[in-house]
């Protein structure tokens, strides 16, 4: 499990060329990992993501929201390992096929393997696909507007994906209130401040609309307010309406702080997220980061650092994986497998 002692910080806030930085004392990090892992294996690590990010989200700036999650998703069952990439086979379903992953963006997947081909056309097989999705998860908030941040790196690619069970039992459901949300955050080495950072990940993405009808219909949640849900009822008219609406409805592709402001106006779209407003014991740190941005991309960084370290492998342990979607060992070969060998071939003659 992550450390939970972090040295304090000292946050500067640098704004240029639209991207802010924070600059401050780091977290520590687990043994295995490094700041500066790929110095000498893949020095131009960082930069192939970013440049290719920086297309891919002006082109499709929900795109961000996707990759996030998809990091979300894979840290919080059975640690950072990019179980959530593995295709199903025949010891089972993949994590891909559990309830809570099925809206998972399909593009997101496409994304990291396409990120992990450049990558490897560079340096060989030299970096995990877990550490590729932890960058793309930092540069989707960076592209977005919110804070720059070092991540932790040498985490190596999981053998196994997890049950369907572990995935239920892991995240957290849009639905919970904030006890269920403080308890599984707890048992992760997270506590209160970080829950309510982490939340603000909803500043920026899309949610379908049966991931909150039940606040609706039949009854609404008297928790939110009137004028939003009446809006709301317009983009979901039936509980299994297959709309999307914005999960920030203030600045829905700007990573900020309106989310937490959303909330004290009682626009909070999941229950997971109005009841930390509602609950006295995170009510005091939804409003600390509305009024306050620079603290909320504090907290989010320390969080999101945190997070990225949570039962990862490192040294012997694990693989990194010549795809993503696969292990190592399965020796596989199908159609899919010639064509990008082909294609790989070509690009180096070429």
């Amino acid at each position: 499990m992550v450390s939970t002692t972090l040295a304090s910080f000292l946050l500067v806030v640098v704004i240029s060329s639209s991207l802010i930085f924070i600059e401050a004392q780091r977290p520590a990090i687990v043994k295995g990992l490094s700041w500066s892992f790929y110095e000498s294996s893949c020095p131009q690590l960082e930069s192939i993501i970013r440049k290719r990010l920086e297309k891919q989200i002006k082109d499709d700036v929900g795109q961000a929201a996707g990759l996030l999650r998809l990091h979300f998703h894979d840290c919080f069952v059975q640690g950072c390992d990019s179980s959530v990439l593995l295709d199903g086979s025949a010891g089972g379903p993949s994590e891909q096929t559990a309830i809570p992953n099925l809206t998972l963006r399909k593009k997101s997947f496409k994304i990291i393997d396409d990120l992990r081909k450049r990558i490897q056309a560079e340096c060989g097989q030299a970096v995990s696909c877990s550490d590729i999705t932890a960058i793309a998860a930092r540069d989707s908030v960076v592209l977005t507007g919110g804070p720059s941040y070092d991540v932790p790196l040498g985490r190596k690619d999981g053998l196994n994906f997890a049950t369907e069970q572990a995935t239920l039992d892991n995240l957290v459901a849009p639905f919970a209130n904030t006890t269920v949300v403080l308890d599984r955050l707890a048992a992760k080495g997270l506590d209160a401040t970080d829950a309510v950072a982490l939340s603000g990940a909803h500043t920026i993405g899309i949610s379908h609309c049966t991931s909150f009808t039940d606040r609706l219909y039949p009854n609404q949640d008297s928790t939110m307010d009137k004028t939003f849900a009446n809006n709301l009822k317009r983009s979901c008219p039936t509980t299994d309406s297959n709309n999307t609406v914005n999960m920030d409805i203030r600045s829905p592709n700007v990573f900020d702080n309106k989310y937490y402001v959303d909330l004290m106006n009682r626009q909070g779209l999941f229950t997971s997220d109005q009841d930390l407003y509602t609950d006295r014991r995170t009510r005091g740190i939804v409003t600390s980061f509305a009024v306050n941005q620079s603290l909320f991309y504090e907290k989010f960084v320390i969080g999101m650092i945190k997070m990225g370290q949570l039962n990862v492998l490192t040294g012997g342990q694990g693989e990194i994986r010549n795809r993503c979607d696969r292990r190592n060992k399965d020796k596989k070969v199908d159609i899919a497998t010639v064509v990008e060998e082909v294609e790989e071939t070509f690009s180096a003659l070429f």
